[in-house]
């Protein structure tokens, strides 16, 4: 969609708002410099900033394990998949300032509480099985609600959320991996995998928000196709997706009420406990604040190094302003000529 420029006084918002429902009805991408109802961006604002929030506190729990991985390979892959988490806090970050909110500002509202991340992340890492655990239901549950999101009606939202997924499937590989050798190893570790799945089933049902009823913001955020599926058709879709999968890791998932429903086909659940995920997002989990105290800390020993980086790119500029070519530069421009000659 590229018809949207907010020329003040060329067409009242009606006219505009008008335009920018017909174009997400008829499933157009809204750019940056379209026109949009100001609780669109403030939407997108809110949605991408808990998304970017909790890729940057879930780095957490998972690099709590780094030095105590019982192999070089294992360490490796770990490593790698915290670098990811921190990638796509950057992304989603980036997407987020060209609705006109700067990254320094979201991380401010983060830290003084008034912006939330996952519930999930509050819970502790407390075997080397929860890596596993996370992996396999924790980005499992990431990929079945983020994937709609790559034909969000946001295009650098959108965008984003391509690549994200595409490593977040590749992390969820590596969780299955890493519990499928525990459920197969000892007889210690198979006990194991199934306390850390015991622990994390829960939760990562409770990722996908409030039910529908409950939701302050779901039907609008799928009105402006924002969001593709409602909570509870996630919640739904992540159970049918896991239970054949728990049988293949020879793993019991912990709902005695978990059935075969044939006349609705899905697999009927139990109830989950709503109350804990409210204490939880109210700041009375097991780790919100340690969790939080931890970021500040990281934010704040980090200053020098965004104060020399962004004294860097001043620098620079400056230099590009005035013609300044750096001696390899210059040498690299005598070599080209020299070649032309």
């Amino acid at each position: 969609m590229t018809t949207m420029a907010p020329d003040a006084g060329t067409q009242d918002d009606a006219a505009y708002e008008a335009q920018f429902n017909a174009a997400v009805a008829a499933e157009e991408r809204i750019e940056p410099r379209d026109w949009m109802p100001d609780a669109y961006r403030a939407s997108l604002v809110r949605q991408i900033a808990q998304h970017a929030h909790s890729e940057i506190i879930g780095m957490q729990p998972e690099a709590n394990w780094i030095t105590r991985a019982p192999s070089l390979r294992r360490k490796a892959i770990l490593m790698a998949k915290v670098q990811d988490e921190a990638g796509h806090g950057l992304y989603l970050y980036s997407a987020a300032e060209t609705l006109g909110t700067s990254r320094d500002e979201l991380l401010d509202r983060l830290h003084a509480g008034r912006q939330k991340y996952s519930s999930i992340f509050n819970y502790p890492t407390l075997t080397w099985a929860d890596v596993g655990a996370i992996g396999w239901l924790v980005d499992g549950a990431a990929i079945t609600n983020q994937v709609p999101l790559c034909r969000c009606s946001y295009g650098p939202y959108a965008r984003a959320m391509v690549r994200i997924c595409k490593e977040e499937s590749f992390h969820q590989r590596q969780g299955y991996e890493l519990l499928l050798a525990l459920s197969k190893g000892t007889e210690a570790q198979h006990a194991m995998a199934q306390d850390a799945v015991n622990r994390w089933w829960w939760p990562s049902l409770m990722m996908f928000g409030p039910p529908d009823d409950e939701s302050a913001h779901s039907a609008q955020s799928m009105a402006w196709r924002i969001k593709r599926h409602s909570n509870d058709e996630l919640r739904q879709r992540f159970v049918d997706i896991c239970v054949p999968q728990a049988e293949s890791l020879g793993l019991t998932l912990p709902d005695p009420d978990l059935t075969w429903d044939e006349e609705r086909g899905h697999y009927a659940f139990g109830p989950i406990d709503w109350d804990e995920f409210r204490e939880v997002l109210r700041g009375n989990g097991p780790c919100n604040e340690q969790r939080i105290n931890q970021r500040r800390t990281a934010h704040e020993e980090g200053a020098w190094v965004r104060e020399a980086a962004t004294a860097y790119a001043t620098k620079q500029a400056e230099r590009s302003r005035h013609g300044y070519r750096a001696p390899q530069d210059q040498q690299q421009g005598d070599t080209q000529e020299e070649d032309i000659a």
